[in-house]
């Protein structure tokens, strides 16, 4: 493998801000975004994904395979957070264990920018629909950690 290639990924801004981020809180830093910012980032991020991937779906069209792949896209991220629910209800409480469930079944942007940048330095082509399967993909986990945070909550004593 390419040692230029790991060193992009390494040098990718994503990755670097969760190395700094790592840093801070093992410096015990007051590091702090102020509070606007994360707001607009979160929602740039959410339009940035929903853009590009009505632009690539549009572009590529939609045919049964594409259709195929986006409900499995979708199944997938509702089917992750229960079963890993579950799991994690053997040592946490509900609302822990929904909570994580919910982060696990959602997919990472990050992860998914990253292996699109290493594909494309490898020149290896990937269909464009599957950034409408990302932006997809983001919120179903979500919504089913809530529901089962809704549902398997103890009632108060």
């Amino acid at each position: 493998m390419d040692g230029s290639l790991i060193l992009f990924n390494i040098l990718n801004p994503p990755v670097l801000f969760f190395f700094l981020g790592m840093l801070a809180v093992f410096f015990k830093s007051d590091l702090e975004i102020p509070q606007p910012l994360p707001k607009l980032f979160s929602l740039y991020l959410l339009m940035a994904i929903g853009f590009k991937g009505g632009y690539e779906l549009a572009k590529s069209g939609i045919n049964n395979q594409i259709a195929l792949t986006l409900i499995a896209s979708v199944v997938m991220a509702c089917i992750v957070p229960i079963y890993t629910f579950f799991i994690l209800k053997i040592k946490l409480d509900s609302a822990n264990a929904a909570a994580i469930a919910a982060a696990y079944g959602s997919i990472s942007a990050v992860t998914f920018i990253t292996a699109s940048s290493f594909l494309e330095k490898l020149h290896i082509s990937y269909g464009g629909h599957l950034v409408a399967a990302l932006a997809l993909m983001e919120s179903p986990a979500i919504v089913v950690g809530l529901i089962l945070v809704r549902v398997f909550k103890r009632p108060l004593a």
